[in-house]
Protein backbone atom coordinates (compact mmCIF):
# COMPACT_ATOMS: atom_id res chain seq x y z
CA UNK A 1 0.00 0.00 0.00
CA UNK A 2 2.70 2.27 0.64
CA UNK A 3 4.63 1.59 -1.98
CA UNK A 4 1.28 2.19 -3.82
CA UNK A 5 1.34 5.92 -2.51
CA UNK A 6 4.70 6.55 -3.40
CA UNK A 7 4.06 5.90 -6.92
CA UNK A 8 0.49 7.48 -7.07
CA UNK A 9 2.31 10.83 -6.07
CA UNK A 10 5.53 10.47 -8.73
CA UNK A 11 2.63 10.28 -11.41
CA UNK A 12 1.13 13.39 -9.97
CA UNK A 13 4.37 14.88 -10.15
CA UNK A 14 5.36 13.84 -13.38
CA UNK A 15 1.88 14.93 -14.49
CA UNK A 16 2.44 19.06 -12.90
CA UNK A 17 5.50 19.36 -14.13
CA UNK A 18 6.21 22.37 -12.42
CA UNK A 19 9.13 24.22 -12.11
CA UNK A 20 10.53 27.14 -9.92
CA UNK A 21 13.46 29.40 -9.68
CA UNK A 22 14.08 30.46 -6.27
CA UNK A 23 16.88 33.68 -6.21
CA UNK A 24 18.41 31.76 -2.54
CA UNK A 25 18.06 28.55 -0.78
CA UNK A 26 16.52 29.37 2.19
CA UNK A 27 13.39 29.98 -0.26
CA UNK A 28 14.03 27.22 -2.11
CA UNK A 29 13.98 25.32 1.29
CA UNK A 30 10.50 26.71 1.95
CA UNK A 31 9.49 25.71 -1.27
CA UNK A 32 10.41 22.11 -1.05
CA UNK A 33 8.93 22.02 2.60
CA UNK A 34 5.18 23.26 0.66
CA UNK A 35 5.52 21.94 -2.42
CA UNK A 36 7.84 18.82 -1.85
CA UNK A 37 8.39 16.47 -4.69
CA UNK A 38 5.08 18.16 -6.25
CA UNK A 39 7.82 21.07 -7.96
CA UNK A 40 10.99 21.18 -8.67
CA UNK A 41 13.05 24.38 -7.64
CA UNK A 42 16.03 25.70 -9.04
CA UNK A 43 18.15 27.48 -6.36
CA UNK A 44 20.27 30.78 -8.21
CA UNK A 45 22.54 31.78 -5.54
CA UNK A 46 24.31 29.04 -3.66
CA UNK A 47 25.93 29.68 -0.32
CA UNK A 48 29.29 30.86 -0.46
CA UNK A 49 28.34 33.22 -3.27
CA UNK A 50 27.25 36.78 -3.72
CA UNK A 51 23.81 38.08 -4.22
CA UNK A 52 25.03 41.62 -4.96
CA UNK A 53 26.76 40.56 -8.03
CA UNK A 54 25.98 36.65 -9.04
CA UNK A 55 25.72 36.56 -12.54
CA UNK A 56 23.84 33.15 -13.69
CA UNK A 57 25.50 29.97 -15.33
CA UNK A 58 24.17 28.60 -18.51
CA UNK A 59 22.37 25.40 -16.86
CA UNK A 60 20.14 28.26 -14.47
CA UNK A 61 19.58 30.02 -17.31
CA UNK A 62 18.12 26.44 -19.48
CA UNK A 63 16.13 26.06 -16.19
CA UNK A 64 14.85 29.70 -16.49
CA UNK A 65 13.65 28.91 -19.82
CA UNK A 66 11.27 26.50 -18.27
CA UNK A 67 10.06 27.44 -15.45
CA UNK A 68 6.81 28.42 -14.15
CA UNK A 69 7.06 30.84 -11.06
CA UNK A 70 10.29 32.67 -10.03
CA UNK A 71 10.03 33.64 -6.27
CA UNK A 72 12.11 37.11 -5.91
CA UNK A 73 12.91 38.88 -2.97
CA UNK A 74 14.62 41.95 -3.85
CA UNK A 75 18.51 40.83 -3.41
CA UNK A 76 20.39 43.52 -6.20
CA UNK A 77 21.13 40.57 -8.64
CA UNK A 78 17.77 40.72 -9.55
CA UNK A 79 17.25 43.92 -10.77
CA UNK A 80 20.05 43.29 -13.58
CA UNK A 81 18.62 39.79 -14.58
CA UNK A 82 14.90 39.50 -13.74
CA UNK A 83 14.00 41.68 -17.10
CA UNK A 84 16.23 39.42 -18.96
CA UNK A 85 14.48 36.39 -17.10
CA UNK A 86 11.26 37.66 -18.58
CA UNK A 87 12.38 38.81 -21.95
CA UNK A 88 13.71 34.70 -22.22
CA UNK A 89 10.28 33.31 -20.80
CA UNK A 90 7.50 35.67 -21.02
CA UNK A 91 5.54 33.19 -19.48
CA UNK A 92 7.03 32.58 -16.11
CA UNK A 93 5.23 34.39 -13.48
CA UNK A 94 7.66 36.28 -10.83
CA UNK A 95 6.37 36.49 -7.46
CA UNK A 96 7.65 39.38 -5.87
CA UNK A 97 7.95 37.75 -2.16
CA UNK A 98 8.79 40.78 -0.74
CA UNK A 99 5.57 42.94 -1.07
CA UNK A 100 4.30 43.66 1.82
CA UNK A 101 7.20 43.48 4.30
CA UNK A 102 8.20 46.79 5.89
CA UNK A 103 12.07 47.17 4.82
CA UNK A 104 14.68 48.06 6.59
CA UNK A 105 17.74 50.48 6.00
CA UNK A 106 21.07 49.67 6.36
CA UNK A 107 23.16 51.50 8.71
CA UNK A 108 27.34 52.20 8.69
CA UNK A 109 29.30 50.92 11.57
CA UNK A 110 30.23 54.62 12.50
CA UNK A 111 26.56 56.52 11.92
CA UNK A 112 24.35 54.49 14.30
CA UNK A 113 21.48 56.31 12.94
CA UNK A 114 22.38 57.09 9.23
CA UNK A 115 20.23 55.29 6.71
CA UNK A 116 21.72 53.80 4.09
CA UNK A 117 19.76 51.37 1.42
CA UNK A 118 17.78 49.10 1.50
CA UNK A 119 18.41 45.98 3.21
CA UNK A 120 17.56 43.06 1.06
CA UNK A 121 17.81 40.29 3.85
CA UNK A 122 14.33 40.25 4.14
CA UNK A 123 14.49 36.26 4.85
CA UNK A 124 16.61 36.43 8.32
CA UNK A 125 13.29 37.12 9.98
CA UNK A 126 11.43 33.96 10.69
CA UNK A 127 7.88 36.54 10.79
CA UNK A 128 9.21 37.36 7.17
CA UNK A 129 9.87 33.95 6.23
CA UNK A 130 6.16 32.84 6.86
CA UNK A 131 5.03 35.86 5.45
CA UNK A 132 6.98 35.16 2.11
CA UNK A 133 5.43 31.14 2.75
CA UNK A 134 1.66 32.12 2.23
CA UNK A 135 2.83 34.22 -0.93
CA UNK A 136 4.39 31.13 -2.37
CA UNK A 137 1.50 28.63 -1.38
CA UNK A 138 -0.85 31.33 -2.93
CA UNK A 139 1.16 30.94 -6.09
CA UNK A 140 1.58 27.22 -6.32
CA UNK A 141 -2.20 26.80 -5.60
CA UNK A 142 -2.88 29.34 -8.92
CA UNK A 143 -0.85 27.39 -10.93
CA UNK A 144 -1.85 23.89 -9.84
CA UNK A 145 -5.33 24.13 -8.98
CA UNK A 146 -5.03 20.32 -7.58
CA UNK A 147 -2.68 20.35 -5.85
CA UNK A 148 -4.59 23.28 -3.01
CA UNK A 149 -4.84 20.86 -0.27
CA UNK A 150 -1.41 19.48 -0.55
CA UNK A 151 0.12 22.89 -0.10
CA UNK A 152 -2.46 24.16 2.82
CA UNK A 153 -1.66 21.01 4.56
CA UNK A 154 2.54 21.51 4.28
CA UNK A 155 1.21 25.55 4.69
CA UNK A 156 0.38 25.16 7.97
CA UNK A 157 3.15 22.61 9.11
CA UNK A 158 5.69 24.70 7.60
CA UNK A 159 4.52 27.89 9.89
CA UNK A 160 4.33 25.81 13.17
CA UNK A 161 7.87 25.39 12.75
CA UNK A 162 8.74 28.77 12.03
CA UNK A 163 6.67 29.45 14.77
CA UNK A 164 8.84 26.92 17.14
CA UNK A 165 11.45 28.44 16.05
CA UNK A 166 10.40 31.68 17.00
CA UNK A 167 10.23 30.63 20.79
CA UNK A 168 12.97 28.86 20.93
CA UNK A 169 15.39 31.91 19.65
CA UNK A 170 13.21 34.01 22.00
CA UNK A 171 14.82 31.32 25.05
CA UNK A 172 18.23 31.50 23.85
CA UNK A 173 18.40 35.16 23.62
CA UNK A 174 16.49 35.79 27.31
CA UNK A 175 19.36 36.00 29.45
CA UNK A 176 20.01 39.35 27.53
CA UNK A 177 18.79 42.65 27.62
CA UNK A 178 16.70 44.58 25.96
CA UNK A 179 18.57 46.38 23.22
CA UNK A 180 21.62 44.15 23.36
CA UNK A 181 23.89 45.21 20.83
CA UNK A 182 25.51 41.96 18.55
CA UNK A 183 28.82 42.49 16.25
CA UNK A 184 29.03 41.54 12.78
CA UNK A 185 31.57 41.64 9.40
CA UNK A 186 28.68 41.59 7.01
CA UNK A 187 25.13 43.99 7.86
CA UNK A 188 22.86 40.46 7.11
CA UNK A 189 21.18 40.27 10.00
CA UNK A 190 19.20 43.42 10.55
CA UNK A 191 15.81 42.07 9.85
CA UNK A 192 16.80 39.25 12.81
CA UNK A 193 18.15 41.79 15.01
CA UNK A 194 14.74 43.89 14.53
CA UNK A 195 12.45 40.74 15.46
CA UNK A 196 14.47 40.03 18.64
CA UNK A 197 14.91 43.44 19.96
CA UNK A 198 18.47 43.48 19.14
CA UNK A 199 21.18 45.80 18.06
CA UNK A 200 23.16 44.73 14.76
CA UNK A 201 26.50 46.39 14.59
CA UNK A 202 28.40 45.81 11.53
CA UNK A 203 32.06 46.22 10.39
CA UNK A 204 31.85 46.78 6.81
CA UNK A 205 28.74 48.53 5.06
CA UNK A 206 28.77 48.90 1.17
CA UNK A 207 31.50 46.66 0.69
CA UNK A 208 33.71 49.24 2.77
CA UNK A 209 35.96 47.43 5.65
CA UNK A 210 36.82 49.22 8.26
CA UNK A 211 39.80 51.86 8.87
CA UNK A 212 42.43 51.67 12.07
CA UNK A 213 40.22 54.75 13.60
CA UNK A 214 36.98 52.94 13.19
CA UNK A 215 38.50 49.55 13.81
CA UNK A 216 39.51 51.13 17.60
CA UNK A 217 36.02 53.02 18.10
CA UNK A 218 34.46 49.24 17.12
CA UNK A 219 36.96 47.83 20.22
CA UNK A 220 35.93 50.52 22.79
CA UNK A 221 31.83 50.06 21.59
CA UNK A 222 32.14 46.27 21.72
CA UNK A 223 33.95 46.18 25.31
CA UNK A 224 31.13 47.62 26.69
CA UNK A 225 28.41 46.29 24.93
CA UNK A 226 30.04 42.79 26.22
CA UNK A 227 29.71 41.25 22.83
CA UNK A 228 30.32 37.70 23.09
CA UNK A 229 31.45 36.75 18.84
CA UNK A 230 31.86 38.26 15.90
CA UNK A 231 28.97 36.76 12.93
CA UNK A 232 30.93 36.51 9.80
CA UNK A 233 29.86 34.61 6.42
CA UNK A 234 31.68 32.25 4.27
CA UNK A 235 30.68 34.55 1.51
CA UNK A 236 33.20 37.69 2.54
CA UNK A 237 36.32 38.09 4.10
CA UNK A 238 36.98 37.40 7.62
CA UNK A 239 40.45 38.98 8.42
CA UNK A 240 39.17 42.22 9.89
CA UNK A 241 36.62 40.29 11.80
CA UNK A 242 39.79 38.05 13.54
CA UNK A 243 41.49 41.13 14.19
CA UNK A 244 38.86 42.39 16.22
CA UNK A 245 37.71 39.20 17.54
CA UNK A 246 41.68 39.37 19.02
CA UNK A 247 41.67 42.50 20.58
CA UNK A 248 38.22 41.72 22.51
CA UNK A 249 39.09 37.95 22.98
CA UNK A 250 36.03 36.69 21.85
CA UNK A 251 35.17 33.48 18.88
CA UNK A 252 34.66 34.34 15.57
CA UNK A 253 31.48 31.88 14.03
CA UNK A 254 31.15 31.69 10.31
CA UNK A 255 27.16 31.36 9.80
CA UNK A 256 25.96 31.63 5.98
CA UNK A 257 22.33 33.62 5.45
CA UNK A 258 22.47 31.67 2.41
CA UNK A 259 22.14 28.37 3.46
CA UNK A 260 19.66 25.86 2.68
CA UNK A 261 19.02 25.23 6.50
CA UNK A 262 18.39 28.61 7.18
CA UNK A 263 16.32 28.10 10.32
CA UNK A 264 19.75 26.39 11.92
CA UNK A 265 21.88 29.24 10.57
CA UNK A 266 19.38 31.86 12.90
CA UNK A 267 19.88 29.55 15.58
CA UNK A 268 23.19 29.40 15.59
CA UNK A 269 23.69 33.19 15.11
CA UNK A 270 21.40 33.13 18.26
CA UNK A 271 23.80 30.95 19.99
CA UNK A 272 26.52 33.02 18.95
CA UNK A 273 24.95 36.21 20.42
CA UNK A 274 23.87 34.94 23.55
CA UNK A 275 27.51 33.23 23.96
CA UNK A 276 26.68 29.90 23.84
CA UNK A 277 28.32 28.63 20.75
CA UNK A 278 32.18 29.11 20.22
Amino acid sequence: MKIFAILLFALLWLDAGIVSIASIAPITQMVDAIASERVETITMVMPGDSPHTYEPKPSQMKAVSEASLYFAIGVEFEKAWLARFKAQNSSMRVVNLYEGIKRLHMKSHHEHDAKGGEDPHIWTAPRNMIVMAKKVAKALEDIDPEGRKYYEKNLQKYIAQVEALEKRISSILSSLPAGSSFLVFHPSWGYFADEFGLKQVAMETEGKEPSAKELMSLIKRMKKSGARAIVVQPEFSDKSARLLAKELSIPVIAVSPLAYDWQNSLLRVARAIAGREN
